[in-house]
């Protein structure tokens, strides 16, 4: 399968990332916009995941190449829900 141009996850950042400075018409965002972003994907990075992965905490740290006490740490820093859930079908 081909990728389309402009369709990859870093396009879509790019895109998002121009819309969220062209908000600010008057200047910049307010400085900490680096952490700000990382907050913004590490939440539903990780429970997505998780959620795939049905809350094998496990599987999960190891598709997202992380140790499994780091993301048991982020789980905890971010309030998340790891219940063993059922992964989501398409439509």
């Amino acid at each position: 399968m081909t990728a389309m141009p402009n369709s990859g996850l870093s396009a879509s950042v790019e895109r998002h990332l121009r819309e969220y400075f062209a908000a600010h018409e008057q200047g910049l965002p307010t400085s900490g916009l680096y952490d700000r972003v990382l907050q913004e994907v590490e939440r539903p990075l990780l429970a997505v995941t998780l959620a795939e992965c049905r809350g094998n905490q496990l599987r999960a740290a190891a598709l997202l190449g992380l140790n499994r006490n780091t993301l048991r740490k982020k789980i905890k820093e971010l309030g998340l829900d790891v219940g063993r859930k059922q992964r989501r079908r398409p439509a």
